[in-house]
């Protein structure tokens, strides 16, 4: 059964001093199909992404090209507004740090947090990660022989005078909130490095900063600025008017939160895991139910670089898009990207096997194939037949197509809630496989040679008509484009808020006209340059 409750999912915010590429394309995808699917089973999403535009690194760029902070901010985020349309995206809102509605409310959070003695000012002396921009523990630091785990540089020793808050306070609170929530940190592997990292003993982390000024100014100490991590982190709660709760947005959008999931990439899993609990802890706010920290893309066995010419950016991104379809992107990203604890390879070979053998071979050419079966032999008007007692196939004990596709349709929906992706697109696909089986087993083409065997072939057909129908139906969150091209040539609509009926057996009635279509072409397999 459908859950009725709303649902609140997050992509991290974007920083502006880069360009989107891959990585984000990909986040902010997996977001988008999870939205869609919950949404398509009744539940009430909003979903978020946006853009994170302080900080050290945002001032430096700007000052080397010779331009304003806010000028390159509002030109890297325009950007990533692009990425939205490009990929069809369905977010409700798109927050921007630089924005007075998230400015204020940061302030407002800050004033609580030094009222209640959780952030106080002082002295810092330790390792610092500078493209991270984050601290790290000197066992930590020694762990790391003293580079980035990101990008490789030395850390920096660093000593600042600085607001703090703390963490180091919620040790015990932290340490029971994950022993009753286990699955807070997903997948497994990463709940279990967080765990071992605070073994170490939690430090109190820096509200500000004074090396800079490009930033949130501290509330009554404009000579500190707060930390970009901890005015990110606020974003989630800002965008719903938390800081707020007697303005308009807190009263139209507080019942989203906590957050079902926050969607991450692993390298940032420290700040969601551990200090943004925290401080949700130190409001009084309840905690996100699951923080999903997926993995990187890598490309032909390597780390993306662009030195190496293998990096994944917005113009590769578009070309693949060109060439084999937005759908096709999502679900090569939904099914072979890295959202288990290991990197995922990216390679054109792959992505054109895949293609191939997905989209091609399985999903457009059963769609094909049983439309072109109908038109053929009944003009292409769907037989009135009753085929919900009729088997997937001859094996003894094989279930009806009714009581299959019921299943199917269950376990699919239970996956996409699950954050399970790539199960999903699997299960309903199954369903396509089973048609396809059952064309192969019956031979319909051969028994219509047969004008006494006519009835069977209705039956068979019927059958399989009503099985791409409903696999349509369950892949719509990832292919929205494509299964609405065979949905309407099936004769068929879609209520975007209703799964469960849609995908019942039975929707395609006979007599229904159902035109040949083959969403997915064949295209030419990429020229693959061997290495010297």
């Amino acid at each position: 059964m459908s859950c009725s409750a709303p649902a609140y999912i997050t992509t991290p915010i974007y920083y502006v001093n880069d360009r989107p590429h891959i990585g984000h394309a990909y986040t902010t995808t997996l977001c988008d199909v999870w939205a869609r699917a919950m949404r398509f089973d009744g539940r009430d999403v909003f979903f978020l992404t946006g853009t994170d535009e302080h900080g050290a690194k945002v001032e430096k760029s700007a000052k080397e090209r010779g331009i304003t902070p806010q000028a390159l901010a509002d030109e890297n985020s325009a950007e990533f507004r692009k990425v939205l349309t490009t990929f069809g995206l369905t977010n409700n809102d798109f927050i921007r740090t630089t924005e007075p509605r998230h400015e204020e409310q940061v302030k407002l959070f800050v004033q609580r947090l030094i009222a209640s003695g959780d952030i106080y000012l002082g002295e810092f002396e330790g390792w610092y990660d500078e493209g991270q921009e984050e601290y790290v523990t000197d066992t930590r630091a020694k762990e790391l022989e003293f580079k980035s785990p990101i990008s490789g540089k030395p850390l920096v020793r660093a000593k600042e005078h600085n607001y703090y808050f703390k963490l180091s306070g919620y040790q015990a609170k932290l340490e029971a909130f994950f022993a009753a929530n286990p699955g807070f940190v997903r997948p497994a592997g990463r709940f279990n490095e967080v765990l071992g990292r605070m073994r170490d003993g939690l430090q109190d982390v820096p509200v500000t900063r004074t090396n800079f000024s490009w930033g949130i100014g501290m509330p009554g100490a404009s000579e500190h600025v707060i930390y970009v991590w901890i005015d990110a982190l606020f974003n989630y709660a800002t965008a719903l008017g938390l800081g707020d709760t007697r303005g308009a947005l807190a009263t139209e959008r507080a019942k989203y939160w906590p957050p079902q999931y926050h969607v991450i990439g692993k390298e940032i899993l420290w700040f969601h895991a551990v200090i943004w609990p925290a401080l949700l802890m130190a409001l009084e706010l309840p905690t996100p139910k699951c923080v999903y920290a997926h993995s990187f893309w890598i490309s032909n066995g390597q780390k993306m670089s662009k030195s190496l010419g293998n990096f994944i950016d917005l113009a590769t991104i578009e070309s693949y898009i060109a060439k084999y379809g937005l759908d096709a992107w999502r679900w090569y990203m939904i099914t072979q990207g890295p959202l288990g604890a290991t990197d995922a390879d990216f390679s054109p070979k792959h992505f054109h096997e895949i293609y191939t053998a997905n989209l091609v071979n399985t999903f457009a050419n059963c769609a094909s194939r049983t439309s072109a079966m109908i038109e053929k032999y009944f003009g292409g008007v769907m037989p009135d037949v009753d085929t919900a007692e009729v088997a997937i196939s001859a094996t003894e004990g094989a279930p009806t197509w009714s009581a299959f596709t019921h299943a199917a349709c269950a376990k699919t929906l239970q996956q996409y809630a699950d954050f399970e992706l790539a199960e999903a697109a699997d299960t309903a696909l199954s369903i396509v496989r089973a048609v396809d089986a059952s064309i192969n087993e019956t031979q319909p083409f051969k028994l219509a040679k047969d004008p006494a065997k006519m009835a069977e072939v209705a039956r068979i057909l019927a059958a399989c008509a009503e099985g791409v129908r409903v696999a349509a139906v369950l892949l719509t969150p990832i292919m929205p484009a494509k299964c609405a091209e065979v949905l309407a040539a099936y004769g068929s609509s879609l209520d975007l808020q209703d799964a469960r009926t849609n995908a019942r057996w039975g929707g395609l009635k006979g007599g229904t006209r159902i035109a040949k279509c083959a969403p997915f072409m064949r295209v030419e397999a990429p020229t693959v340059v061997a290495s010297a």
